[in-house]
């Protein structure tokens, strides 16, 4: 881990762009871009778009490290390269945005009203491979829909679980357990969650620091103590679905809480676009969501 990133990701202003849509919700990422499913015959062709769009995302001037801190890939964009570098060596020393990936394999079918992770066999392979494509951390998601304690605990007890394998292996882990925003007893899984988190927090060892990445809390500054803690690096909200001015509006009311939106990012950016006009709307995404974030 390297100490000037920790640093920028602990103390730096601005946010985390999240471009790690896999290979679920890569149809919709696409489409919502203008790239149709009759464009691409197979998952290849289809992850190739993807890298692409990725690729003009990453290498707009607008994608700039006076704003954005991190941003998180998807396996496929590790492997890939941009300009003859590999994506997270192109992310760090081109551009001095901190690199991360998405290690999880999807979600499990909901049981006691959470979605746990699908079991990840070859994490100890990725890691591995991480750490030579020079990422920093990793990020991890489950998902919280109903108020159930067994459920929340059972997929806080999972993110911790393999967020101290992550740490044995040298990087910070984002767990990310996102309460659904349509979730009808969306505050009280939140206090739920709060408290199961804590409890893992202050059962952490020294060297296993950690991000956290969080639904923005209906109960503003609820995971203030999160961000003060001291085994917490840094808290980041996700946008759950939520526009990019409705997220960016309740990121403001929390002190301390900072952006890593995906599709927020890139709502309004589309294949049609010139390179004027592409950069255009990213420079304005990313500027609102930076002024959100700080």
């Amino acid at each position: 881990m390297q100490h000037n990133q920790l640093e920028k990701i602990k103390n730096g202003k601005g946010f985390i762009a999240a471009l790690d849509q896999s290979g679920g919700s890569t149809p919709k990422a696409l489409a919502a871009y203008g790239v149709s499913e009759d464009a691409f015959a197979n998952k290849k062709e289809m992850f190739d778009l993807v890298h692409e769009m990725r690729t003009r995302i990453i290498t707009s001037p607008a994608f700039d490290s006076d704003f954005i801190l991190g941003a998180i890939l998807f396996e496929q964009t590790m492997d890939s390269k941009i300009e003859g570098m590999y994506t997270g060596d192109y992310l760090a020393e081109k551009k001095g945005i901190v690199p991360f990936l998405k290690v999880d394999k999807g979600l499990d079918a909901e049981s006691d009203g959470v979605q746990l992770m699908k079991p990840i066999t070859d994490l100890d392979e990725t890691l591995k491979r991480a750490t030579e494509h020079h990422i920093f951390g990793t990020k991890m998601r489950s998902v919280i829909k109903e108020a159930n304690p067994e459920g929340i605990k059972a997929v806080v007890d999972q993110q911790f679980k393999v967020g101290k394998q992550i740490s044995a292996a040298g990087l910070v882990p984002i767990i990310e357990p996102e309460v659904d925003i349509n979730s009808t007893e969306k505050e009280k899984c939140e206090e739920l969650l709060k408290a199961e988190i804590l409890y893992q927090l202050d059962h952490l060892s020294e060297d296993e620091p950690v991000m956290l990445k969080l639904t923005i809390p209906t109960q503003t500054n609820l995971y203030k103590e999160f961000i003060d803690h001291p085994k917490v690096v840094r808290v980041v909200a996700l946008s759950g679905g939520y526009s990019t001015d409705v997220a960016n509006e309740k990121l403001k009311a929390n002190e301390g809480l900072i952006a890593s939106f995906s599709r927020a990012l890139s709502q309004d950016l589309n294949v049609n676009q010139t390179d004027q006009e592409f950069n255009a709307a990213l420079k304005e995404a990313v500027e609102s969501i930076y002024d959100a974030s700080i």
